[in-house]
């Protein structure tokens, strides 16, 4: 269940954020390692007083405003550019897959509206596919989460919230509630069955024959 080990574009750009700013972020600590050493080393030296207010002034300026502002404007323009990702827009053909999923405490409700297939703590979807998740809560604030294939999600009472969820090749994904919803919060798991196409229309058909 490690968001470090994607298997969708959602959680791919997550996992790409996050080790972008890994990387970012740990070169400006061994800058700043560095630079504190070697003032920890350095022969202080002669200066007036006025050449020592305007070195201050430097290093103030600069990693006080300047480096803060440069780092946090990085990640904000890529941040946007891959939660782009993560958004459930509007595909440029067809539309994605409905699924409706209802959180309870402390149980998921899984609804296929178009087929009248229901089904509880598991999700069914195509692999290589979008598919739209229409998040609903029957009761306290949830959070739905498939830490392989997208991020995390609120679900609320009175409220729809749409995920786009998609997985890169057929497999067994886990997910659980990641927001606190009373006792049975730790049980609250799923999982999510991706299969090829094929394979899912067939589950589809089955599922309705059985209903």
């Amino acid at each position: 269940m490690s968001t470090l080990q994607p298997a969708g574009p959602s959680a791919q750009a997550s996992a790409w954020l996050w080790w972008g700013m890994f990387a970012f972020f740990g070169f400006v600590l061994v800058a700043l390692v560095l630079l504190w050493l070697h003032a920890l080393r350095r022969e202080p030296g002669q200066v007036s007083d006025r050449e020592a207010q305007r070195l201050q002034n430097r290093w103030v300026v600069g990693g006080g405003l300047i480096l803060p502002i440069l780092s946090i404007s990085v990640v904000l323009v890529v941040g946007i550019a891959l939660g782009q990702r993560m958004l459930a827009l509007p595909l440029a053909e067809g539309q994605p897959l409905r699924i409706e999923v209802v959180a309870h405490q402390w149980w998921w409700e899984v609804r296929y509206p178009e087929s009248g297939v229901v089904l509880k703590d598991k999700l069914h979807i195509p692999a290589g596919q979008p598919v739209n998740l229409h998040l609903i809560s029957e009761d306290v604030v949830h959070s739905f989460w498939v830490p392989r294939l997208a991020g995390k999600m609120d679900m609320f009472p009175g409220r729809t919230n749409v995920l786009r969820l998609e997985a890169d090749a057929p497999g067994t994904y886990h997910g659980m509630c990641s927001e606190f919803c009373g006792v049975g919060h730790a049980r609250m798991h799923f999982t999510v069955e991706a299969h090829t196409p094929a394979e899912f229309e067939a589950w589809l058909q089955q599922e309705q024959a059985n209903d």
